[in-house]
């Protein structure tokens, strides 16, 4: 039980990071803030319904535990290569600290989502014995 209110936890914060760092990349524009930028609203609504509607079934295990993979590949993309997005963001530059802490705690929370979505479902496959 108390893992699925921790995994709730989790996926929310990773949640809300994730629009706070796509909202940072909007507003330097890395990011187009058009209608184009659609699919992100897509992926939000996805990951908040698996967090919150379909909380302790498979289903929304499955959602947590992708949301929690791509969260932490959010952090991996953006530290390849040169680092910040290939050099793009200086390390001084107005807004940096947020935009990096951003990323850190994204990757942190989405992994340790992924690892409870896991044993979520490692649980329910056990229980079905």
């Amino acid at each position: 039980m108390k893992n699925n209110v921790t995994l709730t936890i989790t996926s929310l914060l990773s949640v809300l990071l994730f629009a706070f760092h796509w909202a940072d990349e909007i507003s330097r524009g890395m990011e187009v803030g058009t209608l184009s930028a659609f699919g992100g609203i897509v992926i939000l609504v996805v990951w908040l319904s698996g967090t919150l509607v379909l909380s302790g079934r498979r289903s929304g295990y499955i959602i947590s535990l992708i949301g929690g993979i791509l969260g932490l590949g959010v952090l991996v993309l953006h530290m390849m290569g040169k680092g910040m997005v290939g050099g793009r963001i200086p390390p001084n530059s107005p807004g940096a600290f947020f935009w990096i802490w951003t990323l850190i705690a994204l990757g942190s929370t989405s992994t340790i989502s992924a690892i409870l979505a896991a044993r979520g479902l490692w649980g329910l496959r056990t229980e079905a014995r």
